[in-house]
Protein backbone atom coordinates (compact mmCIF):
# COMPACT_ATOMS: atom_id res chain seq x y z
CA UNK A 1 0.00 0.00 0.00
CA UNK A 2 2.70 2.58 -1.06
CA UNK A 3 -0.14 5.21 -2.18
CA UNK A 4 -1.42 5.11 1.27
CA UNK A 5 2.01 5.26 2.72
CA UNK A 6 2.75 8.03 0.87
CA UNK A 7 -0.26 9.82 2.34
CA UNK A 8 0.58 9.52 5.91
CA UNK A 9 3.79 10.69 5.33
CA UNK A 10 2.78 13.40 2.95
CA UNK A 11 0.53 14.79 6.06
CA UNK A 12 -2.69 13.96 4.31
CA UNK A 13 -4.53 12.37 7.57
CA UNK A 14 -7.31 14.79 8.56
CA UNK A 15 -9.86 14.92 11.18
CA UNK A 16 -13.37 14.78 9.39
CA UNK A 17 -15.28 18.02 10.61
CA UNK A 18 -18.66 16.10 11.47
CA UNK A 19 -20.17 12.75 11.03
CA UNK A 20 -22.06 13.51 7.79
CA UNK A 21 -21.26 11.29 4.88
CA UNK A 22 -21.97 13.98 2.08
CA UNK A 23 -19.75 16.43 3.84
CA UNK A 24 -16.78 13.97 4.65
CA UNK A 25 -16.35 13.21 1.44
CA UNK A 26 -17.35 16.35 -0.53
CA UNK A 27 -13.92 17.60 2.43
CA UNK A 28 -11.64 15.38 1.59
CA UNK A 29 -12.73 15.52 -2.53
CA UNK A 30 -11.95 19.35 -2.30
CA UNK A 31 -8.68 18.70 -0.95
CA UNK A 32 -7.66 16.14 -3.75
CA UNK A 33 -8.87 19.16 -6.43
CA UNK A 34 -5.84 21.58 -4.73
CA UNK A 35 -3.39 19.11 -5.31
CA UNK A 36 -0.38 20.61 -7.87
CA UNK A 37 -1.02 18.06 -9.99
CA UNK A 38 -4.52 17.88 -10.87
CA UNK A 39 -5.81 20.17 -13.69
CA UNK A 40 -7.89 23.17 -12.54
CA UNK A 41 -11.05 22.75 -13.22
CA UNK A 42 -11.52 18.50 -12.90
CA UNK A 43 -14.57 18.23 -10.66
CA UNK A 44 -13.25 15.41 -8.12
CA UNK A 45 -16.25 15.66 -6.02
CA UNK A 46 -18.53 15.21 -9.06
CA UNK A 47 -16.81 11.87 -9.95
CA UNK A 48 -16.52 10.93 -6.24
CA UNK A 49 -20.24 11.37 -5.85
CA UNK A 50 -21.09 9.59 -8.79
CA UNK A 51 -19.46 6.13 -7.96
CA UNK A 52 -20.84 6.68 -4.59
CA UNK A 53 -24.81 6.46 -5.92
CA UNK A 54 -24.04 3.60 -8.50
CA UNK A 55 -21.88 1.51 -5.55
CA UNK A 56 -20.92 2.09 -1.55
CA UNK A 57 -17.75 1.92 -0.88
CA UNK A 58 -18.03 0.76 2.32
CA UNK A 59 -15.53 -2.12 2.78
CA UNK A 60 -16.87 -3.08 6.31
CA UNK A 61 -15.02 -3.33 9.79
CA UNK A 62 -15.34 0.78 9.84
CA UNK A 63 -13.33 1.31 6.26
CA UNK A 64 -14.67 3.03 2.97
CA UNK A 65 -12.41 3.27 0.25
CA UNK A 66 -14.35 5.86 -2.37
CA UNK A 67 -12.12 6.92 -5.11
CA UNK A 68 -12.34 8.96 -8.31
CA UNK A 69 -11.05 7.99 -11.51
CA UNK A 70 -9.79 10.87 -14.09
CA UNK A 71 -8.99 11.38 -17.58
CA UNK A 72 -5.32 11.94 -17.24
CA UNK A 73 -1.89 10.40 -16.67
CA UNK A 74 -0.88 11.09 -13.03
CA UNK A 75 0.61 9.11 -10.22
CA UNK A 76 -2.33 7.76 -7.79
CA UNK A 77 -2.83 9.71 -5.46
CA UNK A 78 -5.12 9.35 -1.67
CA UNK A 79 -6.05 11.38 1.61
CA UNK A 80 -7.09 10.13 4.64
CA UNK A 81 -10.35 11.20 6.60
CA UNK A 82 -11.09 9.83 10.65
CA UNK A 83 -14.24 10.31 12.18
CA UNK A 84 -13.95 9.74 16.01
CA UNK A 85 -17.82 9.37 16.26
CA UNK A 86 -18.39 6.99 12.75
CA UNK A 87 -20.51 7.71 9.69
CA UNK A 88 -23.41 5.84 9.06
CA UNK A 89 -22.18 4.69 5.44
CA UNK A 90 -25.21 2.25 5.26
CA UNK A 91 -22.05 -0.04 4.91
CA UNK A 92 -22.77 -4.02 3.97
CA UNK A 93 -22.07 -5.14 8.11
CA UNK A 94 -24.03 -2.04 9.45
CA UNK A 95 -20.80 -0.29 11.22
CA UNK A 96 -20.47 3.11 11.03
CA UNK A 97 -17.41 3.98 8.75
CA UNK A 98 -14.40 5.61 10.98
CA UNK A 99 -11.20 5.52 8.35
CA UNK A 100 -12.29 6.87 4.75
CA UNK A 101 -9.13 6.77 2.20
CA UNK A 102 -9.89 8.77 -0.57
CA UNK A 103 -7.87 7.46 -4.12
CA UNK A 104 -7.64 9.41 -7.13
CA UNK A 105 -7.03 7.46 -9.99
CA UNK A 106 -5.83 8.64 -13.45
CA UNK A 107 -6.17 6.38 -16.27
CA UNK A 108 -2.76 5.08 -16.03
CA UNK A 109 -2.74 4.13 -12.37
CA UNK A 110 -6.62 1.40 -12.81
CA UNK A 111 -3.87 -1.27 -12.33
CA UNK A 112 -1.98 -0.04 -9.71
CA UNK A 113 -5.20 1.25 -7.83
CA UNK A 114 -6.67 -2.25 -8.08
CA UNK A 115 -3.19 -3.91 -6.64
CA UNK A 116 -3.34 -1.70 -3.83
CA UNK A 117 -6.92 -2.03 -2.78
CA UNK A 118 -6.99 -5.38 -3.32
CA UNK A 119 -4.13 -5.78 -0.57
CA UNK A 120 -6.26 -3.40 2.05
CA UNK A 121 -8.93 -5.98 1.15
CA UNK A 122 -7.00 -8.91 2.23
CA UNK A 123 -5.02 -6.59 5.06
CA UNK A 124 -8.61 -5.91 6.86
CA UNK A 125 -9.66 -9.40 6.85
CA UNK A 126 -6.56 -10.59 8.35
CA UNK A 127 -5.01 -7.87 11.18
CA UNK A 128 -5.83 -8.64 14.26
CA UNK A 129 -6.49 -5.15 15.96
CA UNK A 130 -9.43 -3.73 13.53
CA UNK A 131 -11.26 -3.31 17.50
CA UNK A 132 -8.72 -0.79 18.22
CA UNK A 133 -10.15 1.70 15.68
CA UNK A 134 -12.88 2.39 17.79
CA UNK A 135 -11.21 2.85 21.03
CA UNK A 136 -7.80 5.68 18.88
CA UNK A 137 -8.24 9.36 20.78
CA UNK A 138 -6.39 11.60 17.94
CA UNK A 139 -4.69 11.50 14.65
CA UNK A 140 -1.63 10.50 16.27
CA UNK A 141 -3.34 7.15 17.18
CA UNK A 142 -5.24 6.90 13.91
CA UNK A 143 -1.29 7.35 12.09
CA UNK A 144 -0.12 4.53 14.26
CA UNK A 145 -3.07 1.81 13.68
CA UNK A 146 -2.58 2.52 10.09
CA UNK A 147 1.16 2.32 10.20
CA UNK A 148 0.40 -1.08 12.03
CA UNK A 149 -2.11 -1.96 9.35
CA UNK A 150 0.48 -1.14 6.14
CA UNK A 151 3.00 -2.99 8.35
CA UNK A 152 1.42 -5.90 8.78
CA UNK A 153 0.02 -6.23 4.66
CA UNK A 154 3.50 -6.12 3.72
CA UNK A 155 4.51 -9.05 5.93
CA UNK A 156 6.97 -6.79 7.70
CA UNK A 157 6.18 -8.46 11.36
CA UNK A 158 9.77 -8.39 12.86
CA UNK A 159 11.07 -5.92 15.12
CA UNK A 160 13.70 -4.67 12.85
CA UNK A 161 11.99 -4.10 9.95
CA UNK A 162 8.84 -2.49 12.23
CA UNK A 163 11.94 0.20 13.48
CA UNK A 164 12.51 0.92 9.77
CA UNK A 165 8.81 1.52 8.65
CA UNK A 166 8.84 3.80 11.80
CA UNK A 167 12.05 5.81 11.10
CA UNK A 168 10.94 6.01 7.07
CA UNK A 169 7.96 8.19 8.92
CA UNK A 170 9.57 10.53 11.14
CA UNK A 171 9.65 13.73 8.65
CA UNK A 172 7.64 15.68 10.51
CA UNK A 173 4.46 15.97 9.70
CA UNK A 174 2.54 19.15 10.93
CA UNK A 175 -0.29 19.65 13.30
CA UNK A 176 -3.52 18.47 12.13
CA UNK A 177 -6.43 20.71 11.39
CA UNK A 178 -9.69 19.88 12.69
CA UNK A 179 -12.32 21.72 10.95
CA UNK A 180 -15.74 22.22 12.52
CA UNK A 181 -18.08 23.83 9.83
CA UNK A 182 -16.95 22.46 6.13
CA UNK A 183 -18.74 26.03 4.46
CA UNK A 184 -15.78 28.27 5.31
CA UNK A 185 -12.39 25.64 4.04
CA UNK A 186 -10.56 27.48 1.56
CA UNK A 187 -7.87 25.39 0.06
CA UNK A 188 -5.11 27.02 -1.66
CA UNK A 189 -1.93 25.21 -4.02
CA UNK A 190 1.04 27.11 -3.26
CA UNK A 191 4.42 26.97 -5.32
CA UNK A 192 7.50 28.32 -2.95
CA UNK A 193 11.17 29.07 -5.01
CA UNK A 194 13.89 28.90 -2.54
CA UNK A 195 17.16 30.41 -3.19
CA UNK A 196 20.17 30.83 -1.04
CA UNK A 197 20.72 34.45 -2.27
CA UNK A 198 17.29 35.84 -1.56
CA UNK A 199 14.30 35.38 0.05
CA UNK A 200 11.76 32.70 -0.61
CA UNK A 201 9.27 33.53 -3.75
CA UNK A 202 5.68 32.49 -3.05
CA UNK A 203 3.56 31.56 -6.29
CA UNK A 204 -0.49 32.08 -5.59
CA UNK A 205 -3.60 33.52 -6.45
CA UNK A 206 -4.48 33.99 -3.03
CA UNK A 207 -3.45 37.42 -1.96
CA UNK A 208 -3.85 37.04 1.65
CA UNK A 209 -1.69 33.82 1.13
CA UNK A 210 0.72 35.29 0.04
CA UNK A 211 1.19 38.17 2.37
CA UNK A 212 1.17 35.33 5.58
CA UNK A 213 3.81 33.29 3.79
CA UNK A 214 6.03 36.69 2.91
CA UNK A 215 5.90 37.38 6.76
CA UNK A 216 6.74 34.22 8.16
CA UNK A 217 10.42 34.04 8.93
CA UNK A 218 13.00 31.77 8.25
CA UNK A 219 10.22 29.73 5.52
CA UNK A 220 13.10 28.52 3.47
CA UNK A 221 14.30 26.34 6.90
CA UNK A 222 10.86 25.50 8.08
CA UNK A 223 9.77 23.95 4.62
CA UNK A 224 13.44 22.08 4.93
CA UNK A 225 13.43 21.00 8.12
CA UNK A 226 9.35 19.27 8.29
CA UNK A 227 6.69 18.60 6.74
CA UNK A 228 4.93 22.20 6.51
CA UNK A 229 4.46 25.09 8.92
CA UNK A 230 1.50 26.32 10.78
CA UNK A 231 0.97 29.77 12.52
CA UNK A 232 -2.33 31.56 12.98
CA UNK A 233 -4.89 30.68 10.39
CA UNK A 234 -3.48 29.45 7.69
CA UNK A 235 -1.79 25.67 7.75
CA UNK A 236 1.26 24.70 5.05
CA UNK A 237 1.40 21.05 4.06
CA UNK A 238 4.19 20.37 1.96
CA UNK A 239 3.28 18.05 -0.99
CA UNK A 240 7.02 17.38 -3.02
CA UNK A 241 10.20 19.19 -3.24
CA UNK A 242 12.22 19.66 -6.24
CA UNK A 243 16.07 20.93 -6.30
CA UNK A 244 18.09 22.78 -8.88
CA UNK A 245 21.30 23.75 -9.07
CA UNK A 246 22.74 27.01 -7.44
CA UNK A 247 20.78 25.01 -4.55
CA UNK A 248 17.56 26.20 -5.34
CA UNK A 249 14.37 23.96 -4.57
CA UNK A 250 10.75 24.42 -5.54
CA UNK A 251 8.70 23.42 -2.55
CA UNK A 252 4.85 21.98 -3.95
CA UNK A 253 2.93 22.75 -1.25
CA UNK A 254 -0.96 23.09 -0.53
CA UNK A 255 -2.19 25.59 2.50
CA UNK A 256 -5.41 25.40 3.92
CA UNK A 257 -7.49 27.37 6.31
CA UNK A 258 -10.40 28.36 8.38
CA UNK A 259 -11.62 31.17 8.16
CA UNK A 260 -15.21 33.52 9.50
CA UNK A 261 -17.91 33.53 6.79
CA UNK A 262 -17.49 37.51 5.92
CA UNK A 263 -13.74 36.92 4.83
CA UNK A 264 -14.32 33.39 2.59
CA UNK A 265 -13.72 34.42 -1.01
CA UNK A 266 -13.40 31.78 -3.72
CA UNK A 267 -14.15 28.74 -0.85
CA UNK A 268 -14.95 25.63 -2.59
CA UNK A 269 -18.70 24.64 -2.37
CA UNK A 270 -19.53 22.50 0.22
CA UNK A 271 -22.65 20.83 -1.75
Amino acid sequence: MDTLLDALQDGMLFELPENDKTHALQFLAHIIEAFPEVPVGTDVVGHVMKREEAYNTALGKGWACPHARVPFDEDLMCVIGWSPTGIDYNAPDGQPVSVVVMYLVPDNQRNHYLREISTLARALESFPSLEKLREVQNLDDVRNYLLDLITQSKEADTSETRARMIRLQTKTVPEPVVFHDLSNLIIEPVMIIVSPDSRPITLTQNGDLMRWLDSVPDLAEKLASGGGYRNGGWQLLRRSVSTYQGDRALYECIAVRMVPERLVSGRPSAS
